[in-house]
């Protein structure tokens, strides 16, 4: 299996925008993000080039012969892949720090609790 591209944080958002409707023309991504990141066009133009290099998005044309942008790597891979070096550069790959830090460190209602009992209740038995 190919590796997953190392995205940025400022690209996460682009791939997020991509992820949630595509394909999309650069001007349209400048719109969608003008509300939260305030971009120009050529910004966005920038990272689009960054993750096209990194082989994170691909690009097509719509019916008027725009240059399109859509993801060439699913949103799952990426967060799994994510996940895993967070877990690794800050606790060393073990998953007992991490869970203890969160359960300790985070506000979480009884139905989030719950839920992560049934799901750690689910891998011991699988």
């Amino acid at each position: 299996m190919p590796s997953l591209p190392d995205i940025s944080e400022s690209e996460w958002s682009l791939m997020e925008a991509l992820w949630e409707s595509s394909p999309q023309t650069a001007s349209e991504l400048t719109k969608t993000l003008r509300p939260t990141m305030n971009w120009a066009e050529n910004t966005v133009r920038t990272l689009l080039t960054r993750l096209i290099d990194k082989g994170a998005i691909k690009t097509g044309e719509n019916s008027s012969g725009t240059r399109t942008y859509l993801p060439a790597v699913k949103r799952e891979a990426c967060v799994r892949a994510e996940g895993e070096s967070f877990m690794q550069r800050i606790f060393g790959g073990a998953a007992k720090p991490l869970l203890v830090h969160f359960a300790q460190n985070s506000k979480l209602t009884a139905e989030e609790v719950r839920e992560l009992k049934k799901i750690l209740d689910q891998s011991l038995n699988s």
